[in-house]
């Protein structure tokens, strides 16, 4: 099987290939735009197995000292292989070469198990649902 390769910020990235990995991902997902996303993304990470995309995540940030994990997505057929750690690593990464001091993320009560791999540790914070 050929390695899984990461990429930060792959020019060319489509639409039509982020909205399949996301369909796969994510039941009810609609079909979205993100080149909007992209043009305020601190960064973005993507993984890629002999070209196809497997795995990718967003990094967007304040212009200081925070910046925030977005849209954590694996691909089924690549899940619990370490992917999504690789993925929230290199967005780690990223964003603290861009300045970030602080990365945050927002997510549901049963994905703390992962994102505590991934070295995050549960705080307080609060949410208004728009």
């Amino acid at each position: 099987m050929p390695p899984v390769i990461l990429e930060v910020c792959p020019a060319g990235l489509a639409d039509a290939e982020l909205n399949e990995l996301f369909a796969a991902a994510w039941p009810g997902h609609r079909t979205a735009r993100f080149g909007p996303v992209l043009a305020r993304s601190t960064a973005w990470i993507t993984a890629r197995r002999a070209g196809r995309l497997v795995g990718y995540v967003n990094v967007a940030g304040d212009g200081g000292a925070h910046a925030f994990i977005l849209d954590t997505t694996v691909h089924p057929d690549e899940r619990r292989r370490g992917l999504g750690v690789r993925l929230v690593r290199a967005a780690a990464d990223e964003a603290r070469t861009a300045g970030a001091h602080w990365l945050h993320v927002d997510y549901e009560p049963h994905l703390e198990p992962f994102y505590t791999r991934c070295g995050f540790h549960p705080t307080a914070a609060g949410l208004l649902q728009l």
